[in-house]
């Protein structure tokens, strides 16, 4: 054991340089973006960051890695809702998928080149599912052909060829997740109209399939009213399962017969997938689920005859998909100290099997940080929730007495949760000598709906007290340096950022990646998905215009004081480029140094290896020229305005 290095926080020598952060699949948040299963055989959609971040489905074997089946330039992703989702199907091992950037849906025949089924034109598909019976793909369709909003609808395109498809159901703004019973005679959808988001409250259909595909009596079994629904699967015995946010936790719920019933009621949220399993060839009344219990992942199967709940796969928690090949569940799991994996686990006996890994973490022992779960004390006497990530580098120590800089990491969504997985891109700022807090701010997912109610009329507000109060409460734990204190975030969390930092003296610098600035501008300019979204977080427009505006970081500029660096992409349309610009032009014209760095080409989420590369260097740089240390290395020059 050689003796650690005296070195300022923030200097460190670290092996986890911004290349390995970049070229590692899970820094752009999944690594298989997505499972499917057809008979015996499971296939992924793996994100390749090498290749400009294509997607490639591939066939995972027996032995040995996944074979890649779709060829360049083809790159398997569908931007329904600019977020994008299920984007593959394969039936018969032929696979149906969408196209980046053309949008179209192909056929793809492993071995042969892809041949597109619909016409060259503005439409979108995602969700893909297979209809055997009728020999085609259902799916929900983003009609961009009409001024205005574009159109979401449940349709269907035959394998052979179909121009744009054919149109089931559009009695609703938003459509998501069909699902077809296994007889093929009923399909089922979740839906929501303006202002509603999908996660705060939806709606549950169902129709008959006609003998000519046709839909027939389409109703809602679970009206759009005080309750949102998450996901939905069929069971062969003909009972449709959904997830269901009706008693504050997103928990499993049957419809059949017309009536609801709770499965497996307790204080936890269920995610999606879930899927029912199978024993000797044959569906069993058990279904395999992930949930998540005060900020940790779990899997577990559940009996659906008695409601009783076994969970495997312990020592991980983080699960990401799940699917059901044979009698196998095959996962996607982390841990803080373990990559994402693919984890093969037997619901009978509960043993678990790593069939892939995503990278190798042997160089990486003694630099990784683990995190600890926090609660602490906010505004109104509640508690809010994080996670905390001490410096970690065994080749450092700091001076005696000297307390590392924090930065305060706010994710986006604003709905959305981090979670207490492996992540090199947090793990870059520890091993270098920072302490990070991932702060879930009232308004996250996984601590039920009360919770998440919290940041209803109350973003710019909730937010930020829960980012200070975390931050403060380290303080006063004598835990990090609260002189020395960043906020970072990106989209939703890039406005908690800026939102922070014009209404709250405490962070001395900020980092924003494609934030919001002026809420009246986005919710006016922004994409039909999100383009109601304020309603419900800030209150009625154009009845609260002023609300929006008090609450635009953008108009309190003025008292933004401290150093900030921000990060675009000129093609993002979720959050515009002129977002970031609003607040630059602000805060150069008032003598705040501000460094901006735009890139051709990226959207929203940053997929280009070197992107992800420089944007690590220069805030790496960045912090150092605000918090008064050189950073280890060769550090890109900077351009502070």
């Amino acid at each position: 054991m050689t003796t650690p290095t005296v070195a300022p926080y923030g200097s460190w020598q670290s092996p986890i340089s911004a290349a390995l952060v970049a070229s590692t699949p899970i820094y752009l948040t999944q690594w298989i973006a997505q499972l499917c299963a057809e008979g015996e055989t499971l296939y992924g959609l793996f994100l390749r960051p090498e290749q400009g971040g294509r997607g490639v489905v591939a066939r995972f074997l027996k032995e040995g890695d996944p074979e890649d089946l779709t060829p360049a330039p083809f790159s398997v992703r569908t931007r329904v809702y600019e977020y994008g989702g299920p984007s593959f199907v394969v039936h018969q091992g032929v696979i149906y998928f969408s196209n980046y950037p053309d949008d179209r849906l192909y056929r793809h025949q492993p071995g042969t080149s892809p041949h597109p089924i619909t016409a060259d034109g503005a439409m979108r598909y995602g969700d893909l599912i297979v209809d055997p019976y009728r020999q085609r793909v259902i799916c929900v369709r983003e009609d961009r052909t009409r001024d205005g909003e574009p159109q979401h609808t449940i349709a269907a395109v035959n394998f052979a060829g179909d121009q744009f498809g054919r149109v089931l159901f559009d009695q609703t703004d938003f459509v998501s997740r069909p699902a077809l019973s296994h007889d093929g005679r009923f399909l089922a959808w979740m839906a929501w109209n303006h202002p509603n988001m999908r996660f705060f409250i939806s709606s549950l259909w169902v129709a008959d399939v006609q003998a000519d595909g046709s839909l027939a009596n389409a109703r809602p079994v679970v009206i759009e009213a005080n309750e949102s629904i998450l996901d939905l699967y069929w069971s062969p015995d003909g009972a449709l399962y959904f997830l269901s946010d009706r008693d504050n936790w997103w928990n499993l719920y049957r419809w059949r017969d017309g009536q609801v019933t709770p499965v497996c009621p307790m204080a936890a949220e269920f995610g999606r997938p879930f899927r029912p399993v199978q024993r000797d060839g044959h569906t069993v009344p058990a279904i395999a689920a992930m949930y998540r219990r005060q900020g940790i992942w779990y899997i577990g199967l559940i009996d659906v005859t008695s409601g009783q709940l076994r969970e495997f796969a312990s020592g991980y928690t983080f699960f990401a998909d799940l699917e059901v090949v044979g009698e196998s569940v095959y996962v996607v799991a982390a841990s803080p100290t373990e990559p994402l994996s693919l984890l093969r686990l037997d619901p009978v006996n509960g043993e678990t099997e790593v069939v892939l890994r995503s990278s190798e973490l042997a160089s990486l022992d003694g630099y990784l940080s683990i995190p600890t779960q926090v609660g602490f004390p906010t505004e109104n006497g509640l508690i809010a929730y994080g996670y905390y990530y001490p410096p970690s580098n065994r080749d450092f120590v700091a001076p005696a007495g000297q307390l590392p800089p924090l930065i305060v990491a706010v994710h986006g969504g604003p709905t959305s949760a981090f979670n207490m997985a492996f992540n090199l891109g947090t793990q870059y700022w520890t091993s270098r000598g920072f302490a990070v807090l991932e702060v879930d701010y009232g308004g996250s997912t996984g601590y039920g709906r009360a919770y998440r109610q919290r940041l209803w009329g109350q973003w710019g507000i909730v937010d930020v007290a829960d980012a200070v109060n975390g931050a403060r409460y380290l303080v006063e734990q004598g835990l990090v340096d609260g002189n020395r204190t960043i906020i970072r975030g990106g989209s939703a969390g890039g406005f908690t950022t800026f939102a922070a930092l014009a209404f709250r003296d405490f962070f001395q610098a900020g980092s924003s990646h494609f934030g919001i600035s002026d809420l009246e501008t986005w919710h006016r300019e922004t994409h039909k998905y999100e383009s109601h979204y304020c309603e419900t977080l800030i209150g009625p427009y154009p009845e609260q215009r002023q609300c929006y505006r008090d609450r635009s970081p953008v108009n309190r500029a003025d008292a933004i004081d401290v150093p900030m660096i921000l990060f675009q992409g000129l093609d993002d349309k979720v959050v515009p480029p002129n977002q970031s610009r609003f607040i630059v032009d602000a805060l150069r014209r008032q003598g705040v140094p501000v460094v901006y760095v735009e890139f051709e080409g990226e959207a929203h989420g940053f997929r280009r290896f070197e992107t992800n590369v420089h944007t690590l260097q220069v805030e790496l740089a960045f912090f150092g020229h605000v918090l008064g240390f050189v950073p280890a290395g060769d550090a890109p020059a900077l351009k502070i305005a």
